[in-house]
């Protein structure tokens, strides 16, 4: 499974097909159906948030799955599988790969990372980990604690870094993750244009994750209302 995903993304385009409960698609009927077209469109795999979407999507297409499951606790921060329990339930739907946030912040109930890591790698050992990291110092504790993938998902995202974009400087930052990272690299976050998206993956990354330019119309119709109503 594990050479199977890296072997399929290498160099593709992975989108992301995510509706929050807030959000005018929230559901998992529409994600799947977002997803096939995604698939028609020549996709390599999905990312995708929850047990019930993830499963609709791999019920409807042929690809491998990112999946995660976004869920807030009031005593944490983070939010990205952000427990065992979140990992466990993703891992079970036989989604390939796992995403979590590994971005140095507490964990809920005091869990800590690296207790997670080993129980799903004894677990799950055919379902790869990918870090959802947000700095070169997060990027080097997924190196430490063995994670499969790293992703640039959280940059940008977090009080830290708040306002950056992963193309400032000439990918400068991404530049550094490439440069640091012990495994492959998907470049994720703010990618908005096909010529980030091609850029990214010149670099180095393995592959490229696209989310909100392609599949959130809410905030792709907003650019159109934006630049209409500048004067």
């Amino acid at each position: 499974m594990a050479n199977h995903f890296l072997e399929t993304t290498k160099g593709q385009l992975i989108i992301s097909c995510q509706a929050l409960a807030d959000e005018p698609l929230h559901s998992s009927f529409i994600m799947a159906r977002m997803a096939k077209a995604a698939y028609e469109a020549g996709a390599s795999a999905i990312r995708a948030n929850s047990v019930v979407d993830v499963q609709a999507i791999m019920d409807t297409v042929p690809l491998p799955v990112i999946g995660l499951d976004k869920v807030d606790y009031p005593d944490a921060p983070i939010y990205i599988t952000p427990t065992l329990k979140e990992m466990r339930g993703i891992a079970a739907t036989g989604a390939a790969v796992v995403a979590c946030d590994v971005t140095g912040r507490p964990r809920p109930n005091g869990e800590q990372l690296e207790t997670i890591v080993a129980t799903m790698r004894a677990e799950y050992p055919e379902t790869l980990l990918m870090a959802d990291t947000a700095s070169l110092a997060d990027v080097e504790e997924s190196n430490r604690l063995g994670f499969d993938l790293v992703g640039t998902t959280m940059y940008g995202y977090t009080p830290a870094t708040v306002g950056c974009n992963i193309a400032d400087n000439d990918f400068d930052y991404l530049k550094k993750v490439l440069a640091l990272s012990k495994v492959p690299v998907i470049a994720e976050g703010k990618i908005d244009s096909p010529e980030k998206a091609a850029a990214v993956l010149k670099l180095g990354c393995h592959s490229v994750v696209v989310g909100s330019s392609i599949t959130r119309p809410q905030l792709i119709a907003k650019h159109y209302v934006d630049a209409i109503q500048v004067k």
